[in-house]
């Protein structure tokens, strides 16, 4: 697993201090959290949860695009480095990045420090920028209208049967493609539509199948 209704923003912060996983009796959950707390905590209060809010669907696709050859807990461990460096996720600052946010951000030890991972953020803040002001219900239709702005409910039993990719995710890494974002194949493209609740990919078996199929948080 990689990256693993209504209008949300991802919470300030996935901390692990006021969190309480549910170990009730026979609660069960996806396997792929396993024992870590944090990654605990992003499958019951984040993974998959629709999520509709076009600034927290760009920090979401950057975040996955620095996920490329890398596993998702590494950049949810350095989550909150990002935030800070990245100034919030905020497009109209980062879309005003150069070369010396550039140099800085190559400099902290906190993120993935890769030039094009970078310039393929600061890049997606200026389209993304075009897109909310150009576009028909800016970024986030463009997003949603893939899955005709309703969550798609799947019905796994097993992570063996949850695909890589699908002719969805290959339609919108295309489009994204098209605009001009980097870092959007379409298997990264499933991943980020599964975290952000495009596709309901919780097993069957798991508590927060229903809770999401519901749009509880």
């Amino acid at each position: 697993m990689t990256s693993g209704g209504g209008h949300r923003s991802y919470p300030v912060a996935a901390t692990t201090s006021a969190f309480r996983p549910k170990t009730e009796d026979k609660i069960k959950r996806c396997p792929w959290p396993g024992d870590d707390l944090l990654y605990v905590s992003y499958h019951d209060r984040e993974w998959g949860v629709p999520e509709y809010d076009s600034r927290a669907l760009y920090e979401k696709l950057v975040l996955d695009g620095f996920q490329a050859g890398l596993a998702w807990i590494t950049i949810l461990r350095k989550r909150e480095n990002f935030r800070r460096a990245f100034d919030g996720f905020d497009p109209d600052k980062i879309a005003r990045y150069g070369a010396r946010d550039v140099n800085r951000l190559l400099k902290n030890e906190g993120i993935v420090r890769s030039r094009a991972k970078i310039e393929a953020a600061i890049k997606g803040a200026r389209l993304w920028l075009d897109i909310e002001e150009k576009e028909a219900g800016g970024f986030s239709q463009l997003i949603w209208k893939h899955v005709d702005g309703v969550p798609r409910i799947n019905r796994f039993r097993s992570v063996k049967q949850i695909p890589a990719q699908t002719a969805m995710s290959e339609a919108l890494a295309k489009e994204l493609k098209r605009y001009g974002f980097s870092f959007c194949g379409p298997v990264i493209v499933y991943a980020f539509a599964q975290a952000v609740g495009m596709v309901n990919d919780h097993l069957v078996g798991c508590f927060r199948h229903s809770e999401c199929a519901r749009g509880r948080e």
